[in-house]
């Protein structure tokens, strides 16, 4: 006889079973591989992402009625033409020699395009882009480290450095060092920085003051709105230096090319010259009488006959 007890604990191992849902191995799976790219960094584009060029609004682009028109001239400057309607406009770029009409600035009223061929705007746009990136290049800064009982000789070259760094255009991050307790010192540091910003007031402005950080002191000079001036000015001297020096050697070199070209004109002209010269003209009537006196010899030597004299 089958006692209670085994039959509600059969019972209870039925329903634990049937209650027993078996897992989803797909999903076990995409959780694993969804992880497994999280780890590496996502799934994210290899390799560097690329940079849409911008392209302004031209020809039928343009959605605006009127607008107001440029065009560029042969010596690089814009001409005006006033105020005209987008067809207008359209046809003036055609009668131009298939130009484009290119939309400036559309904030203004009315929009300002301008008549041009694109590929050459594009290229003069680049020029810029790339002229103002060379001139407008990030200054450094540059750090001169000090310690707060620095002697007049080390002083004296850290000076030097700094003077350097300032007048290439440079900022300059000045920093006083302390070791363990020297840190109690710090108001020797302070003053080590205010004399270098006064031994450097002629070319260079403290911005701000002076501030701890940790065991260091440090302060930032910058230029003084002179000297930067002044190195721009230096900049754009050097740049109109190089472009007269390579103007002037390609004015030498088409100079040495005419005068090598006019030299060898000449020496050929002398050439035939002294070749007609060693041409006698008058040597014809000679050998005329040349063939006389052979025709006279062959007639003593065949004798004369009244059937060769016939003839």
């Amino acid at each position: 006889m089958v006692s209670t007890k085994t039959v509600v604990a059969a019972a209870l191992l039925a329903s634990t079973s049937n209650a027993f849902v078996a897992p989803n191995v797909g999903s076990v799976r995409s959780t694993t591989t969804s992880l497994n790219a999280i780890r590496r960094g996502g799934r994210g584009p290899r390799g560097p992402v690329r940079q849409t060029e911008y392209k302004p609004p031209m020809n039928d682009e343009i959605k605006h009625s009127e607008v107001r028109v440029n065009v560029a001239t042969k010596d690089g400057k814009d001409e005006p033409l006033g105020i005209l309607s987008k067809a207008d406009a359209l046809a003036k770029a055609k009668e131009l020699g298939g130009l484009d009409l290119i939309l400036i600035n559309d904030n203004s009223d009315p929009p300002v395009c301008k008549i041009v061929d694109y590929s050459k705007y594009r290229y003069a746009q680049e020029k810029k882009r790339k002229e103002k990136a060379k001139n407008s290049k990030a200054t450094e800064i540059k750090e001169v480290k000090m310690s707060y009982k620095i002697g007049d000789h080390d002083y004296t070259v850290r000076l030097k450095a700094a003077t350097k760094f300032i007048k290439q255009g440079n900022r300059v991050k000045a920093t006083v060092q302390f070791r363990g307790r020297e840190i109690q010192h710090d108001k020797l540091g302070f003053e080590l920085l205010d004399r270098l910003a006064d031994d450097l007031e002629d070319m260079a402005n403290m911005e701000g003051k002076p501030r701890r950080e940790g065991r260091t002191i440090g302060a930032i000079l910058s230029p003084t709105p002179e000297v930067v001036k002044a190195i721009n000015d230096a900049k754009r001297q050097k740049e109109k230096d190089k472009k007269k020096a390579k103007a002037e050697s390609l004015a030498k070199r088409d100079a040495d090319i005419a005068a090598g070209a006019v030299a060898a004109e000449q020496e050929e002209e002398k050439i035939i010259g002294g070749v007609l010269d060693g041409i006698d003209l008058d040597d014809d009537d000679d050998d005329f009488d040349d063939d006389d006196d052979m025709d006279a010899s062959l007639d003593e030597l065949l004798g004369s006959s009244k059937a060769t004299d016939d003839r």
